[in-house]
């Protein structure tokens, strides 16, 4: 049986992770990887491992290895609903990183200037947005469960991902929230809303985070919203050594996505090093004879 794929076995794919209950962004996700894939096939779209592989190919090429796994796992998952389990191909092997980019590593302190900047700058909204997320550590888009009700509480029950999970808020939090829910007369449902009251888009935000960064003096490398997630579980898990607590919070399947979350810059593991005294510094010895040179 001929191997093809079309824009139609493609839709019905959608349908059938709309029935699974797939969350919105997941659907989405996939559908732009089995397109990419899609775009990818020559004219007659036939489906065959070879082609699988050069597609693989492709993506070590054009994109960092993390991606493209992440597409050949979109891509494994619909052969498997389509059947052509002998098409799938292996995910690229990744040695696990102890060590996160300095120069997209977010401090505290510049957390705090991006607080007081879109404070400055009038914006008590993304103010306020910015630290629900970075002192609960839920997504953007678990925004929508911090409501007024939740206020009332002291928590919010977060369904995501088919997932439902319970997340704490803090009470300083808390009380800067009512204060907002008065000023701006909200009484009921979801705190942060768009002019339109609906859920605030993630890229606005990401926009409007980015035009902090002159004014807090942070590069621009280091400000998303996804940022202020890894803040909380940093300085989470420097409080609180507990990795799988830690998982539950954050909402992960995987303690392997969490052990990323707590990754330094590597700035500590340099301290201890250089604490081993195991480097001989020859200009602090008397003078004696020396050989530098090993004998064979």
């Amino acid at each position: 049986m001929e191997r093809k794929l079309t824009i139609e076995l493609m839709k019905q794919y959608e349908d059938y992770l709309f029935e699974e209950e797939k969350a919105k962004l997941t659907i989405e996700k996939y559908k732009r990887d089995i397109m990419k894939f899609y775009n990818f096939l020559s004219g007659d779209k036939v489906i065959e491992k070879r082609k699988v592989i050069e597609f693989k190919e492709y993506l070590k090429n054009n994109y960092q290895v993390s991606s493209a796994n992440s597409m050949i796992v979109a891509l494994n998952r619909f052969l498997e609903y389509a059947g052509w389990f002998e098409c799938k191909v292996r995910q690229f092997k990744i040695q696990r990183t102890l060590f996160c980019k300095k120069e997209t590593y977010l401090t505290k302190k510049e957390y705090e200037n991006l607080i007081m900047a879109a404070k400055e700058a009038g914006d008590i909204q993304l103010s306020l947005l910015m630290q629900t997320i970075c002192s609960t550590g839920i997504r953007v888009s678990e925004l929508q469960f911090i409501t007024v009700q939740s206020l009332k509480t002291g928590y919010a029950q977060i369904n995501n991902k088919g997932k439902v999970r319970v997340i704490f808020i803090p009470k300083q939090l808390i009380k800067v929230l009512r204060s907002y829910c008065v000023s701006q007369k909200i009484e009921a449902g979801p705190i942060f809303l768009s002019k339109t009251n609906s859920p605030i888009n993630r890229t606005i935000i990401w926009k409007k985070m980015k035009g902090l960064c002159h004014k807090a003096n942070v590069d621009e490398k280091k400000v998303f919203p996804h940022n202020l997630r890894h803040l909380f579980a940093f300085i989470f898990y420097s409080l609180e050594k507990n990795l799988l607590r830690l998982a539950e919070v954050l909402g992960h399947s995987s303690i392997e996505t969490t052990r990323i979350y707590t990754a330094t810059t590597g700035d500590e593991h340099q301290k201890l090093i250089s604490k081993l005294g195991l480097v001989y510094d020859y200009s602090k010895f008397k003078k004696h004879n020396v050989n530098y040179v090993c004998n064979s």
